[in-house]
């Protein structure tokens, strides 16, 4: 997550005047505590989508409501025997089949199929272990959880939600045209580049405040523990097996926004995204030089 500030850590003494001799223009666009978080908070969601996946495979299917309804499941991942006697992987979306023979049901080499929902490298561990899947992910949950919440209140209590996140009146009239430079890989350079865009604001505060708020509820509902302390958790979500899908949806979302996020970290200057993320240090694009631009110190 990136945070700009309005601090100019290096500037040129004629950067009010337009010219080739410019300096390139530094901020100060992280705060410590968004760099550590940021960082912890993708070790975490990596070994909890990984061991999460260990502990689907134990039983890999979802379902509506309180109960398991074995014949109509929402979604399920199993293996049968195709017509020549080899095992296949099958997908089912509720009535949709699919054969997805290497990556669902069944993966590994040909001449060594392994029967398993997600494949042995998709896993946290790669063998069949359930156990250790639950530490795991057990491990992991209990540092994102307090994590978010500290991060959470940080953006409030210090403004920056106010301040950075909440999208203005003016901005909304701008929607179309964000998406459509978006979607043409142009992205803000010069002055532009200090604020985020509606649509970085909007991505931000779904993921934030909707999507991880909600992988962390759905988590605690499915503890029988949690449900004697707080047994409204299970009005709210529709009981247990509601829980386990909206959980395993809430975790392909962040896996679509984590990859949407890596693919526009690289394709808009990846040298100075990771120093801004490392160091706290930015360099504005220019609003007249090449993209690469942006890379240089």
């Amino acid at each position: 997550m990136r945070f700009p500030t309005l601090q100019v850590l290096k500037r040129s003494s004629s950067s009010s005047a337009p010219g080739a001799g410019r300096a390139p223009v530094v901020i100060r666009r992280h705060g410590a505590f968004t760099r550590l978080w940021h960082w912890v908070n993708a070790a975490c969601l990596v070994v909890l989508l990984m061991s999460g996946l260990q502990i689907f495979n134990a039983h890999p299917a979802l379902y509506w409501g309180k109960d398991s309804s074995f014949d109509a499941p929402a979604l399920s991942i199993r293996a049968m025997s195709g017509s020549d006697g080899e095992p296949r992987g099958i997908t089912r979306l509720g009535n949709h089949r699919f054969d997805t023979t290497g990556v669902l049901g069944v993966s590994g080499p040909i001449d060594a199929r392994e029967r398993r929902a997600f494949p042995a490298w998709a896993t946290l561990p790669g063998p069949r272990w359930l156990a250790a899947g639950r530490q795991w992910h057990f491990l992991a949950g209990w540092l994102f959880a307090p994590l978010l919440i500290a991060y959470l209140l940080y953006l409030v209590l210090s403004g920056q939600l106010h301040r950075r996140l909440l999208p203005r009146r003016h901005e909304w009239r701008t929607l179309g045209h964000v998406v459509t430079e978006h979607l043409r890989l142009r992205f803000p350079r010069g002055e532009e580049a200090r604020h985020y865009n509606l649509l970085q604001k909007l991505a931000y505060l779904l993921v934030l405040f909707v999507v991880m708020p909600l992988v962390v509820l759905t988590g605690l509902t499915m503890s029988p523990t949690m449900d004697a302390a707080w047994p409204w958790l299970l009005d709210v979500f529709g009981g247990r097996q509601s829980a386990r899908t909206l959980h395993f949806l809430c975790a392909l979302a962040l896996v679509g926004f984590f990859l949407i996020h890596i693919v526009l970290v690289l394709v808009s200057g990846v040298v100075n995204n990771l120093r801004s993320m490392i160091t706290g240090r930015y360099v504005l694009p220019s609003e007249t030089a090449p993209e690469k631009e942006a890379q240089d110190d």
